[in-house]
């Protein structure tokens, strides 16, 4: 078989999504020290897509160090950089691809990421710009730009500034369309976002995202009856049972219907046991139902966890080490607005890396969360439950990061869809947590981050305390209580799942 015919099957079996198909045609071709550009290529992407990215690594080097002209071998080292956290790197790659002449916007946004990764959020923008010059409809760009622009300004006109320029050559573009309307929702011009989606429908009546964006929206906006007739065609236009299901489950909660949402929620959980959110809904509509499943789901006296982060090696005590890691996250705060598509309002949220490469204080902060972690999950042991019955013992993080939250700060109620579980570690506190009556600041659990009729309430508080860190399940409702200060409130929260 010919070589270019393996690379073709080897593309069309990662579209699959089977990465070991790929792998057993691209193996034979870089056994040899003479594979192709395209060889090296293929044989990283297999690599990549079976989740063996430090070695896919090792072959896109390969591919730079055997052919240093090729423009495509350096964006491919970039990107591939950019996904292990080796931003300062992935920068110089994605330079280099560039000033070889390479001008796919795609490099463009890997350049971006790199930068703004560092921190480079100016020369981030200008590379964000660069990519939708260079392809005015390009989705992934001008999302990561709105959302750039608006983190650093909190201004939604600055935000949609570049959307709305291509919008008005290109009106048809759905996508877009269901960007700006995110970008609207968290800023909080639900009303606004609402007219977005309605016009994107209006050239688009089937669409699927913009049919269920706007079920959500109508649901927030109180508008019950939009809310389940627009759901109600996003079902029908779902490309899988579990989407149409969700849809129609969320739309039942807000119609006050439980046992209709029970029934969809409990066929999305059967599809998806992992799912977070679908086990959010279904034990909601059970608490509607006054199920008793629920309180064993939402048992909040063994399933949520309040302890003490414990003193790293190097400190003398715990608060002289809570100073230092508030120096060191307050220097990686350099936003002024939350980021789209997250829970938090009024503050900022950065991503922190799970390579080791944080600093000291930061990684050394880790390392104490993780030993918490594993204290947790001994503590709740074995059973059949969505916690208990995934507990080895053993976890990894998937994701870390911090948020400053200023006055009026606060994060709706939501859940973490691939999550099990959560955290949240409180190292710097505003004075007004320390006042029981309001629980100004206090982490809430239990009211839903979705329309429901009846409006359910929270259950469950706990009290933020410097040094404190509460751990529990990812499928559980929770938010926090606003407050009023002129201090910042000052946290680091992460997902860990079982391994």
């Amino acid at each position: 078989m010919a070589v270019t015919a393996d690379f073709k099957q080897a593309y069309e079996a990662l579209a699959r999504g089977d990465a070991a198909g790929a792998l057993k045609i691209t193996t034979p071709q870089v056994a040899g020290g003479a594979s192709s550009a395209a060889a090296l290529a293929a044989h990283a992407s297999a690599l990549k897509a079976a989740g063996r990215l430090s070695e896919a690594l090792t072959y896109y080097r390969q591919s730079t160090s055997r052919f240093p002209t090729s423009g495509v071998s350096w964006h491919n080292l970039a990107s591939a950089l950019g996904d292990l956290e080796q931003h300062e790197e992935s920068e110089a790659a994605a330079r280099k691809a560039i000033s070889l002449g390479l001008a796919a916007p795609e490099t463009r946004l890997v350049l971006a990421r790199a930068l703004m990764a560092q921190g480079k959020l100016t020369l981030a923008q200008e590379a964000f710009e660069a990519a939708v010059i260079l392809r005015p409809n390009f989705a992934d760009a001008h999302r990561e730009l709105a959302q750039l622009i608006w983190m650093r300004t909190a201004d939604v006109g600055q935000a949609l500034k570049h959307l709305d320029g291509v919008l008005a050559r290109a009106p048809d573009d759905l996508t877009l369309h269901s960007i700006r309307a995110t970008v609207l929702e968290y800023a909080g011009e639900i009303g606004a976002a609402r007219q977005t989606l309605a016009r994107a429908l209006s050239r688009s009546p089937g669409d699927f995202e913009l049919l269920r964006s706007a079920a959500h929206l109508a649901g927030e906006a109180g508008d019950v009856g939009a809310a389940v007739e627009l759901a109600q065609r996003s079902a029908q236009a779902a490309a899988s049972p579990l989407a149409a299901e969700l849809v129609m489950a969320e739309a039942w909660l807000a119609a006050g219907e439980g046992t209709r949402a029970a029934d969809m929620a409990q066929r999305a959980v059967f599809r998806a046991p992992h799912n977070q959110f679908a086990l959010a809904i279904l034990a909601t509509a059970w608490r509607l139902l006054d199920d008793p499943r629920y309180r064993r789901v939402y048992d909040y006296e063994t399933l949520v966890g309040a302890y003490e982060l414990p003193t790293p090696d190097g400190w003398a005590n715990l608060p002289a080490f809570l100073a230092d890691l508030t120096q060191a996250l307050t220097g990686v705060h350099a936003y002024v607005s939350h980021p789209l598509s997250q829970s938090l309002r009024h503050g900022s949220q950065q991503t922190l890396k799970l390579n080791g490469e944080n600093g000291a204080v930061i990684e050394a902060y880790l390392a104490s969360a993780r030993a918490v972690v594993t204290e947790h999950s001994a503590r709740l042991g074995q059973g059949n439950d969505p916690i208990r019955s995934r507990n080895t013992g053993a976890t990894r993080m998937t994701g870390a990061w911090t948020v400053r939250l200023a006055s009026q700060g606060f994060h709706s109620d939501h859940v973490h869809p691939m999550g099990w579980l959560s955290s949240a570690s409180y190292v710097s506190l505003p004075d007004e947590v320390a006042d029981t009556e309001t629980r100004a600041g206090w982490i809430k659990f239990g009211q839903p981050g979705v329309v429901t009729a009846p409006v359910l309430e929270a259950e469950h508080f706990v009290q933020p305390q410097p040094g404190r860190i509460v751990l529990f399940p990812s499928y559980m409702w929770h938010g926090t209580v606003p407050f009023s200060s002129t201090q910042p409130r000052l946290t680091v929260a992460f997902d860990a799942v079982p391994v």
